[in-house]
């Protein structure tokens, strides 16, 4: 128990040696309890005034109040121990927190991915699916995560000795998960930096074909260029700049020959892990101050491009093609798939994130309305990008007098560093708008490192306080050069190929498994029951039946679909002209199990050294 130690004495005919054991009514609801109706306290150091429960009779020994209460013939002596370890860091504003959560859940893909499985899935027709994924699916368990971070206080990996020990395993493939993420997430950022650093000059580099990287089936593609015959094997200066002189993916044949690291990224991408260092060193204090920057900007970003691209001609082309519904594809698999995988890694429940950030809530705090907020602000975000997207690829489709489908082909990076970076070229004060949208990019990025890393830092120091609480500056040190070193295969002349290996196979289907693990450990083991009870300890109300339905069997059906499909239609990965060979796919699933490995192996190694019957241990371990 964290701050209080029960002992209880059997006063009778035979005096015996007390022991810690916990009054009938408390046990039942888990280590976080409260005290008598007269001085609420929790275990975790804040008082309440809501009762736990209806159950709490006369019956029911005081907790923490160094009182006798009777119990069946018992009487129940509780002595409260103060605890010496230092004070949970809070966060020194409401909007800290709900910056970092909505700058968390708000990244790259809001921008690059929900536009272009939008139009790909029925365009407006796919907000139904998407909707009702997120009202069953995402905005249930990213609710979950919340409120079991706030009750607990505790990270990713300690929270389970209150919950389901033997399911402590998740808690380390979470962390493990985060640096695979940090492996590959922050290159995509020194990728944005090497454009806004080459943005500061008259003449964008990527307008014309006159550089040293240029090749001689460069081609500019506008209407205003009227001696230009384009073929399939011409290429635009915007295409030929990312893929020649970014990325240099023409010097590397594949995964199997990568070359050397880029210097010049292997610098952007150290000055991205400088500022990453430097924001959260000294925990949310710091990075709270910090997202009110990197949150907001990408907004005022946006709302800007959003009325520059409206203004555009043939912007209206873009809008029609993005929100045209066909309500046959609704009939698709697919498109339910994409809907389901789309909400579940915007909203980003199961990464630790959302767990670490709630833990340095007030105890109090109305996490029910924090998620409902956040989430909705995450999914309108994703929507606003669309429009701004494609009125640029409206104006594009105009300017090269092709339709918006034939413009619209690249997905992913490809769509911000090649389509929409040449779209802005050919703008007025192209300039200007290239800085502020690859700072935009820099900064959706960074918001979603800050707490990535976040979530590792702290459960990490949670669970080794001893060791790491006073020295978090350089354990953070020592973090961040590890995420650098395993950065830098994504730095060389083949790192996009690793970038995208990482992004399709390392962290997906293994974070899916593992939130369908914690679901599954929270609404059956520990039980929904006790889980809404610890909410209305904290909110002073009880969750309602919708709640409880989606985490006890909406939730898993939603996370098992979306294992299912994976594992049923695979992706078919490749990169520009590459196909990845069916080595890379058993690579790509070692790296993924390699991370949920941990959980088994923990249940089996917690399972061994146990001592007792195995009923007792297995009793004790759930």
């Amino acid at each position: 128990l964290d701050m209080h130690q029960n002992m209880l004495y059997e006063e009778g005919t035979q005096q015996q040696d007390s022991q810690p054991m916990l009054a009938d009514g408390l046990a039942d609801r888990g280590p976080k309890s409260l005290t008598s109706s007269s001085g609420q306290q929790v275990s975790n150091g804040f008082t309440t005034s809501t009762p736990q429960s209806p159950r709490e009779g006369p019956g029911t020994a005081a907790w923490g109040t160094g009182s006798l209460a009777p119990l069946g013939g018992l009487r129940t002596l509780v002595v409260q121990q103060t605890s010496l370890e230092r004070p949970r860091e809070t966060w020194s504003k409401k909007m800290d927190f709900l910056l970092s959560v909505i700058g968390y859940a708000v990244d790259l893909g809001n921008v690059w991915r929900f536009p272009y499985i939008c139009y790909q899935n029925g365009g407006g027709a796919f907000l139904l699916p998407y909707l009702l994924m997120a009202v069953f699916g995402g905005v249930p368990l990213f609710y979950m995560e919340l409120a079991l971070g706030q009750f607990h206080r505790s990270g990713c990996i300690s929270i389970w000795k209150h919950i389901c020990p033997i399911f402590k395993g998740i808690g380390f493939a979470i962390c493990i998960i985060a640096l695979y993420i940090a492996f590959y997430y922050n290159t995509i950022m020194a990728w944005a930096l090497y454009y806004l650093l080459s943005s500061f000059r008259p003449t964008l580099p990527w307008t014309t074909c006159s550089n040293s990287w240029n090749t001689a089936n460069c081609h500019r593609y506008m209407s205003s260029d009227h001696n230009v015959t384009w073929s399939n094997w011409s290429t635009s200066p915007a295409e030929e700049f990312y893929t020649r002189q970014v990325l240099q993916v023409h010097r590397s044949p594949g995964l199997h020959q990568l070359g050397s690291v880029s210097w010049q990224l292997a610098l952007c991408l150290l000055f991205i892990f400088t500022i990453v260092y430097f924001s959260i060193w000294k925990g949310v204090k710091t990075s709270g101050k910090v997202v009110w920057v990197t949150a907001t900007f990408p907004y005022l970003v946006l709302l800007v491009l959003l009325v520059r691209g409206a203004t555009l001609p043939g912007a209206w082309r873009g809008v029609v093609f993005y929100l045209k519904p066909d309500w046959e594809k609704l009939l698709s698999t697919t498109v339910w798939i994409d809907a389901a995988a789309q909400i579940f890694f915007s909203l980003g429940p199961g990464f630790g994130v959302l767990l670490a950030f709630a833990s340095y809530n007030p105890f109090h705090n109305n996490c029910y309305k924090d998620a409902l907020v956040t989430s909705s602000v995450n999914c309108l975000t994703s929507f606003l990008s669309g429009f701004v997207i494609f009125t640029v690829l409206g104006y594009m489709a105009e300017m090269r007098q092709q339709s918006v489908d034939a413009v619209a082909k690249d997905a992913g990076p490809s769509l911000l560093f090649i389509i929409y970076a040449e779209a802005i070229a050919n703008m007025p004060a192209a300039t200007f708008f290239a800085i502020i949208f690859f700072l935009m990019i820099i900064m959706l990025g960074l918001d979603s490192t800050f707490a990535g890393l976040e979530g590792v830092i702290t459960a990490m120091l949670d669970e080794f306080p001893h060791v790491l609480a006073k020295r978090r500056e350089w354990f953070v040190f020592g973090l961040v050069c590890v995420c650098y070193l395993g950065a830098l295969s994504t730095l060389t002349y083949g790192g996009a190929f690793v970038v995208k290996l990482f992004e399709e196979y390392a962290t997906g289907p293994a974070v899916i498994t593992v939130v369908l693990l914690e679901v599954i450990a929270v609404s059956w083991f520990y039980g929904t029951q006790r889980f809404c009870n610890d909410i209305q300890v904290m909110l002073g109300f009880y969750p309602g039946c919708f709640w409880r339905v989606c985490w006890v069997a909406i939730c898993p059906c939603f996370l098992l679909f979306i294992i299912i499909s994976f594992l049923a239609f695979p992706p078919e990965v490749r990169l520009f002209n590459y196909h990845y060979p069916p080595w890379t796919t058993v690579l790509g699933y070692c790296i993924g199990v390699s991370s949920f490995i941990c959980v088994p192996a923990y249940m089996f190694y917690h399972l061994l050294n146990a001592k007792g019957t195995f009923k007792q241990v297995w009793n004790c371990l759930i």
